[in-house]
């Protein structure tokens, strides 16, 4: 028999999680009921779950907790063990089926109406999605419900043994942060059939698994492992988990089988970003390279978009710990193109520092954030939910407790009257935290880019670095042109006119507006932005498919296809993009400019060698 549960809806279940933060635990156990006046339930795919049924999983639940510690503090180790504990009893006594399990609203009942006090317990003041059910990967009692479902062999003599392979964190990679691994139960169960086969003695299990996951990841277009029966995928899949072995033995130089590893499978293969120095060792005009600092800095990248500004840091000397960001397609932009490095996609305030311990007190905290409104011209929802990313951004770096801290956002940020409480109010606490901060727009173009884009950034370092910090100096010389940047582009379909188009594109390009989430579509941005393009003989009013070819009128506009947006923003021409052309254009259009992050972050850099 399965049942269905009591939901609480939304509309509901957000004014008492915001009223349930403000209480103590007994204050919140005196709120503990089987039944609220608000819920509902669907109407058909079960039995109403009986409220004696509801008391007696709350006893269950409230007796596992106070194995743990409940109500008094727990330490990490007890928590994993209640969690553990928490996931079997939740799968074989609640008789639910998926369906049921994947409403949020569900989840928002058990932790607001019948589990509040435990909920609260195990994490104290939660974000939102702990409690509300509006990442079930993330919630309190849904994502141990949904690890158990996936790992549940009933035909074994320990149905949920595969629970204990790996830890929430390496667990969460498959089924929350690969959502198109995660989504079948018989590939979970045979990764971690083949997980418990490794030896994994000689090298970092994490990276390896993440390494293992994107390998994965790039095999799921073209293999349908729901169709391989356990064996052979299970061969496979150990196939491709040993080449994950090898490939990590080789980065912390050992081998396979624990000898240390030849020098040549150490090789890097150049960066594509370097193409601009030339055999002297000077630097292209077209596409300036940069020479990387003596010593690596590590990082945490927040708002990441297409990887553009850790690029640019990256140049500097900064290897990103973990890279962050909430549009799946800009995560699947920077793991296709740096598939080493870890890239969580969650909203930045479901981030939480301490449950990933390698981020904390790395050397940088950086982010180029969404584009802010002033308080004095905010009002709108999504508005006021931009400005609370700054506010966020801020916060989660001092949690952090990084050297330095690089955001970056309008000028108007920096310079503009209607934004000085938010200037006031960021200083206020970054001092506050022992850090001092320092405003300047600098403008890409300043820097070897096409492009006349101005950035307003936000510096801050330690007190101890901050005297040594100095923002850097423009390039000397003229920056490159539209035509210089794109005139092989232009010139590969056979374009009668691209020579005379390229001596006519003979400025810097106008800013790209990558456009809002909300509307707007592919094109180069309002009235003022596709005049300046017109200028240059370039049509603004979309993007093209592809570059002009041997038909196109020779005193035509062509339009910009996105690489050569890309081109303009000055990503390595092999950088590559995902989702549909909108998708991809925001990327580009958003992005700033890997030069320009590199000029800033040689800065930083210079700052901590000091």
């Amino acid at each position: 028999m399965s049942f269905l549960y009591p939901r609480l809806l939304s509309a509901q279940a957000r004014p008492l999680f915001e009223e349930y933060g403000r209480l103590s635990l007994p204050e919140l156990t005196a709120r503990v009921a089987d039944a609220h006046d608000a819920a509902v339930y669907v109407a058909t795919g079960g039995d109403r779950v009986p409220a004696t049924r509801l008391r007696e999983l709350r006893d269950l639940v409230v007796g596992l907790a106070e194995q743990a510690g409940f109500p008094s503090e727990s330490d990490r180790n007890r928590r994993a063990q209640f969690d553990l504990k928490l996931a079997v009893l939740l799968h074989k006594e609640m008789d639910m089926v998926p369906a049921e399990a994947a409403a949020p609203d569900v989840w928002a009942f058990l932790a607001l109406v019948l589990l509040p006090d435990v909920a609260h317990w195990r994490y104290p003041k939660p974000p939102g999605d702990r409690v509300l059910g509006t990442d079930l990967t993330r919630h309190v009692l849904g994502r141990l419900w949904w690890r158990a479902q996936l790992v549940h062999s009933p035909g074994r003599q320990e149905p949920y043994d595969a629970l204990e392979i790996l830890g929430e964190a390496a667990f969460d990679q498959i089924y929350a942060r690969r959502a198109a691994l995660g989504g079948s139960a018989h590939l979970v169960r045979a990764i971690l059939r083949v997980w418990s086969r490794l030896d994994l003695t000689d090298v970092n299990e994490r990276d390896t698994l993440r390494d293992f996951l994107k390998r994965l990841l790039r095999l799921a277009p073209f293999v349908l492992f729901d169709g391989v029966e356990e064996g052979a995928l299970d061969d496979e899949l150990y196939r491709v988990a040993m080449e994950s072995v090898e490939a990590q033995c080789a980065l912390d130089g050992v081998s396979a089988d624990g000898g240390a590893a030849d020098k040549a499978d150490l090789a890097v293969v150049a960066d594509p970003f370097d193409a601009g120095a030339t055999s002297d060792g000077s630097v292209s005009r077209q596409n300036p390279g940069y020479r990387d600092t003596p010593r690596r800095f590590t990082s945490v990248e927040i708002c990441a978009g297409a990887g553009a500004q850790a690029l640019g840091l990256e140049r500097a000397g900064f290897d990103p710990v973990v890279l962050i960001d909430s549009k799946a397609d800009a995560c699947f932009t920077i793991d296709l193109n740096r598939p080493a490095w870890d890239v969580i996609c969650m909203d930045l305030d479901h981030f939480r520092p301490d449950e990933r311990p390698e981020t904390l007190g790395v050397d940088l905290v950086s982010g180029g954030l969404p584009r802010v409104k002033s308080s004095a011209g905010a009002g709108r929802v999504e508005d006021d939910a931009e400005r609370n990313v700054l506010r966020v951004a801020v916060e989660l770096a001092l949690r952090i407790g990084p050297k330095a801290v690089l955001l970056e956002n309008l000028p108007e940020l920096v310079e503009g009257a209607n934004f000085a409480d938010e200037r006031e109010w960021i200083e206020t606490e970054l001092r506050g935290s022992g850090y001092q901060p320092q405003w300047r727009v600098l403008n890409a173009s300043d820097f070897g880019v096409a492009q006349n884009r101005s950035s307003g950034f936000l510096v801050a370092l330690r007190q101890e670095y901050a005297a040594a910090f100095a923002w850097p100096e423009p390039h000397h010389g003229v920056p490159p042109t539209v035509g210089d940047v794109l005139g092989a582009s232009m010139t590969r379909g056979g374009w009668p006119g691209a020579a005379r188009w390229i001596k006519e594109a003979d400025r810097v390009a106008p800013a790209l507006v990558g456009g809002s989430e909300r509307r707007g579509g592919a094109d180069l941005g309002p009235t003022g932005s596709k005049r300046a393009w017109a200028a240059l003989r370039v049509n603004g009013t979309s993007l093209g498919d592809s570059g002009p070819d041997h038909e196109f009128p020779e005193d035509g506009s062509p339009r910009l296809t996105l690489e050569q947006a890309a081109l303009i923003q000055a990503f390595p021409e092999d950088w590559r993009f995902c989702g549909g052309k909108t998708s991809q254009y925001r990327q580009i259009g958003h992005a700033m400019p890997p030069p320009l992050a590199a000029a800033v972050g040689r800065a930083i850099a210079a700052a901590l060698h000091d």
